[in-house]
Parts: structure tokens; C-alpha cells; sequence
């Protein structure tokens, strides 16, 4: 199976009063398209970090990463910026939605700074967001909806250009439990049903029952791999 994340001798080191923290050692992930990949471990193990690497929101000390075929950490700002436009969909647990825009504009905005036809893309947006049980609520401000469906929002914004990844942090960090269960069943179906490689970064029992396979971080460093249901 083609693996959609590739990462070698992974590290990242930060410098916190002059001292050297090694958020991540000499990591070595692959991660299938198609898969469904949970990253757990306590506060400051490294998976949000590893997230970030990945995702090319920040730049390792040492080590390579591919994404899609393609050298992340040789990439420069612009075409970090590039590749996350058109190869990457992120779910933040803030939802990062824009308060002025309406949940279908919102769900439009990657596909519009993509240069999709205004016709295709709301009819792809509104299409998406139907699927996520959203259909009704198209026109309504972020404000004027729940956690839940602004995190569903999110998840639709992410997906609705079939990313070849989508990162996603603490996705249901400020959800309820009945919210974050029908949070993660959405997310099972987009990968089963699109096709969607998820990476999500979660200390939540929740949601690494979910995921198709555990990774578990301790101190910068694997501990754990393994498959599950």
C-alpha cells in the first residue's frame, strides 16, 4: 500500500532558558494511505509536535519527512504553504472557523483560495456539509452554532477538497462525550467512504478507540504501534 507519510530519524529540539528540550528522538513513522492513525501520550510526549512536523506548521531540528511523495522539510515557506493549500486539511480543537462567515462559506474558503469555480464549490460545499448532517444550518454565523456542529463544520472544511491528509489535534478536547463520539463516527466514515487519511493527536481513550491504529508517544520517542480493529 503507497504510504502517504514517511518520516526518518525524526527530531526536534527547542531551546526553553537556555536549556535544550528534545520534543522528539529519532522518530520513525510510516503511515498508509487510507489509514486511520491515532498519536497518544500524555502532555509532552511529542504527538502535537509530530503533528505540527508533519503538517509543515513547524520545521525539525534533524530527520526527513515525506508527504505525498514529496520532501517536507526541504520545502521552502512558500511551498509549505502551497502544499498544505492543496494536499493537507487540518481540524484544530478551537475549530479556527471565521466568525464572519456562514458555515457554508467557511467549508468554501480552501476551495476558493484553491480558485474553484464559485457554482462547483458551493454545490461541493453544501453537499459535504449535508453529509455531516449539517443541511439546514448552511447559512448560520459559527456563533450561532453548537460545538459540536462548528467542529462537524471544521471536519467538512477539511475534507471537502479530498486532501491527501488531514491532521487533526485534540479534535474533541472541547466537545461532550456524546458530541465527541458522533465527532469521531463522522471522521470513521470520511476515511472509510472517501478515502481520507486521518492523523489525529489525542490523549482521549475516546478517541483512540476509534482509530485503526495506536501509536503511543512517551518523552519524544515510540513506545507502541499497533493495529487495531
Amino acid at each position: 500500500m503507497e504510504q502517504t507519510v514517511v518520516c526518518r530519524k525524526l527530531s526536534k529540539t527547542y531551546k526553553q532558558d537556555a536549556i535544550a528540550v528534545h520534543a522528539l528522538s529519532d522518530v520513525d513513522v510510516d503511515v498508509a494511505e487510507g489509514d486511520f492513525v491515532c498519536l497518544s501520550g500524555p502532555s509532552g510526549s511529542g504527538k502535537t509536535t509530530l503533528l505540527n512536523l508533519i503538517g509543515g506548521l513547524d520545521r525539525p531540528t534533524s530527520g526527513e519527512i515525506t508527504v505525498a511523495g514529496r520532501r517536507v522539510d526541504l520545502m521552502s515557506q512558500a511551498e509549505l504553504a502551497t502544499m498544505r493549500l492543496m494536499h493537507l486539511g487540518f481540524v484544530f480543537q478551537a475549530y479556527n472557523l471565521i466568525p464572519v462567515l456562514t458555515a457554508v462559506e467557511n467549508v468554501e474558503f480552501v476551495m476558493q483560495l484553491q480558485g474553484i469555480d464559485r457554482k462547483e464549490r458551493r454545490a461541493r460545499a453544501r453537499a459535504i456539509l449535508r453529509e455531516v448532517g449539517l443541511e439546514g444550518l448552511e447559512n448560520r454565523r459559527p456563533a450561532e452554532l453548537s460545538g459540536g456542529q462548528q467542529q462537524r463544520v471544521a471536519v467538512a472544511r477539511a475534507i471537502v477538497s479530498g486532501p491527501s491528509l488531514v491532521l487533526a489535534d485534540e479534535p474533541t478536547a472541547n466537545l461532550d462525550s456524546i458530541n465527541g463520539e458522533m465527532l469521531l463516527e463522522l471522521m470513521r466514515k470520511m476515511n472509510e467512504e472517501h478515502g481520507a487519511t486521518f492523523i489525529v493527536a489525542t490523549h482521549e481513550q475516546l478517541v483512540m478507540d476509534h482509530a485503526k491504529r495506536l501509536i503511543g508517544l512517551h518523552d519524544g520517542r515510540i513506545v507502541s504501534d499497533e493495529l487495531q480493529r
